[in-house]
């Protein structure tokens, strides 16, 4: 399980790391996008560096409405200590560093914003 922390506008935010195609580990704080359907979306310039296989580009449907075309790359983070090979959306213009409601379909999410608490963990 890991421990988040909210934002000053309530986001929720919880440290992963991207790992580059050096085996190289890059904490970094993601904030959880329940309208995002994909497992990490990340601006270009957040690309460079890493190192990440390209596959090919896809249209995904933007919760305030209407179609953008992504670049999928294959990357890898750690999560809870464990490591992933998933597909991430690269795009411009991609405010923080996202993760989606992939996330939820393996994972507990709790949040109690009355008691400060806010966790992802297994279920």
């Amino acid at each position: 399980m890991i421990h988040g922390k909210f934002g000053d506008n309530d986001e929720l935010f919880f440290e992963i790391e991207l790992i580059d195609d050096e085996q190289l580990e890059l904490p970094v704080d993601a904030m959880l996008d329940t309208g995002f359907s994909g497992w990490l979306a990340i601006e270009k310039q957040d690309l460079e560096g890493l190192g990440w296989f390209y596959v090919r580009k896809e249209l995904m449907r933007l919760a305030q409405g209407g179609d953008s075309e992504f670049d999928l790359y294959a990357g890898k983070v750690r999560i809870d200590g464990e490591e992933f090979d998933i597909p991430v959306h690269v795009g411009d213009g991609v405010p923080e560093i996202l993760i989606g409601r992939q996330w939820l379909k393996s994972r507990r999410l709790v949040v109690d914003m009355q008691s400060n608490v806010l966790t992802l963990g297994g279920s």
